[in-house]
């Protein structure tokens, strides 16, 4: 949640180690969707809704942790959920500032880093600073990462990335694929494992589109706010069933 000024650069995180349990991912990333038709199918507002699924959070988070996820991204807020209704949106900008001012503290007792994935651009002066103290405080917590993908977008990640990289002068033929990785917004990152989407859809949203590129994908009908532990198990257990192979031919 930084400025995006400190280009190529890991935040100091570490790398993934070369030895792993294969059955358990390292990095999972969650797109958090069917807030909104949690409420409705409750005769509730939306943005109860929104609290709902705020609060899954903590409960799958706990979770990753004993299952020994190393890296949780959420995906909390798009560049394209500005064109929601002005009440919305202003609600769920409300409702990220009270929730780091009631759990950054216990958050960082349990040993969580929060790291930013997106654009600083348009959101209030006030959250942001509330956004840059929340990576300051946890920047040295190893327990588990929370990556928490607010204002982001994949296409709108990668042209701040191409930005970046002209603006420091790097030459056509120095581009590889690291180069451009290591310009992302969190530059270090291991890329997603497993991508969950909750809600019964069958797309990245613009979510994390470079990063996944060789991610296993998992959808559940279930709505976000009622993917509790359980839910997470099943979807870890089918991670574990699948062979990852990125392009090569499989093991005899």
């Amino acid at each position: 949640m930084t400025p995006q000024s400190d280009s190529n650069t890991n935040h100091g995180i570490e790398s993934r180690p070369d030895r792993m349990p294969e059955s358990i991912p390292y990095h999972i990333g969650i797109i958090m969707d069917g807030n909104g038709r949690w409420a409705q199918a409750r005769g509730l507002p939306r943005l109860a809704g929104h609290r709902a699924g705020v609060d899954n959070i903590r409960r799958i988070l706990e979770q990753c942790v004993r299952r020994g996820v190393k890296v949780l991204t959420i995906y909390a807020f798009s560049t394209e959920n500005w064109q929601r209704p002005p009440d919305e949106v202003s609600g769920l900008m409300r409702l990220l500032g009270l929730t780091i001012q009631r759990q950054l503290d216990d958050l960082h007792r349990n040993g969580v880093r929060i790291l930013h994935s997106g654009r600083m651009e348009g959101i209030h002066k006030e959250l942001q600073k509330q956004i840059v103290r929340a990576l300051q405080i946890t920047q040295h917590n190893d327990r588990i990462i929370l990556n928490v993908a607010f204002n982001y977008g994949g296409r709108a990640e990668l042209v701040d990335a191409v930005r970046r990289i002209i603006q420091d002068g790097i030459a056509p033929e120095a581009l590889s694929e690291e180069l451009l990785s290591s310009y992302m917004y969190v530059g270090g990152l291991p890329d997603p494992d497993l991508i969950i989407r909750t809600g019964g859809e069958w797309r990245l949203s613009n979510f994390l589109i470079w990063q996944a590129a060789y991610a296993e994908y998992y959808t559940t009908p279930t709505y976000w706010p009622d993917f509790d532990e359980r839910e997470l198990d099943r979807a870890l257990d089918e991670y574990s069933q699948r062979e990852r192979r990125f392009g090569r031919v499989p093991k005899p």
